[in-house]
């Protein structure tokens, strides 16, 4: 494939390798040559309205499971039998806790327009929240969906907007010359994301809480002082070390 050297750099990226070879392009213009497929990729805009318009109705169901290895914690998303899994579908006010989502409501709930977005593709954020209280009943830990777009729609910055991928098929002619068919895909892209946080109330906390309360609040503070310390003067503690040298003596004897 030969360009004239002025357009060359701006078709470099798209065509090929450069061979080094300067050819003649005509009579009066020399070219570079680049090694690329024949013909070249045409840049056309993707079908409007969208192949796959009816994909907005589709289903997937979203399986997750958490783990709390410090506190032996195990939790999964699937809190219903799989009976009612076969006919419920999310709802934030009727099922909030389906983990079935209709592609077109996951669009809706981030205020996004499902036909719109997968003309050029998209990345929608499924963000599932796990935050949960141990000291409560564990059917109280649930999971909490929300949905966001995460691929840029800034006008300002509009250089391969939406979500799109290429792949070929390779393959020869009876001829025996190599061909290739390449593919561009416009899609639309799920990205499941998870987080939280899980709390316990520790015990061991609780001896340390009660005396700050009672040494600095109660009416008797001072007598609760005087009974939970002891003051033992040097004398008191040699008493004490001769006495566990002594018990330490009798029992080695």
């Amino acid at each position: 494939m030969n360009y004239p050297f002025n357009t060359y750099i701006k078709h470099f990226i798209f065509t090929g390798v450069q061979t080094g070879r300067c050819v003649n392009y005509n009579d009066t213009v020399k070219t570079c040559e680049v090694l690329s497929w024949c013909p070249l990729e045409k840049i056309v805009e993707p079908p409007n309205p969208p192949l796959l318009a009816d994909a907005e109705n589709f289903t997937v169901l979203i399986k997750n499971n958490i783990r709390y290895p410090k506190f032996n914690f195990n939790k999964r998303n699937i809190l219903i039998n799989s009976s009612y899994l076969t006919q419920c579908v999310f709802s934030r006010k009727t099922d909030p806790d389906c983990p079935v989502f209709r592609l077109k409501d996951i669009a809706e709930d981030a205020e996004e327009d499902f036909q719109t977005m997968a003309v050029h593709g998209g990345v929608m954020g499924v963000q599932i929240r796990w935050d949960c209280n141990l000291d409560m009943p564990q059917s109280w830990c649930v999971p909490h969906y929300t949905f966001r777009r995460l691929d840029t729609k800034d006008p300002e910055n509009n250089v391969a907007p939406g979500y799109n991928f290429k792949f070929a098929k390779y393959y020869k002619d009876i001829d025996g010359t190599e061909t290739r068919t390449l593919i561009k895909v416009y899609a639309i892209r799920f990205d499941v994301l998870v987080f939280g946080q899980v709390r316990d109330f520790n015990l061991c906390n609780v001896n340390v809480i009660c005396d700050w309360i009672v040494l600095t609040f109660m009416k008797r503070k001072q007598h609760y002082k005087e009974q939970k310390y002891t003051y033992v003067d040097d004398f008191g503690l040699v008493s004490i070390y001769a006495l566990i040298e002594h018990t330490n003596a009798c029992y080695t004897s």
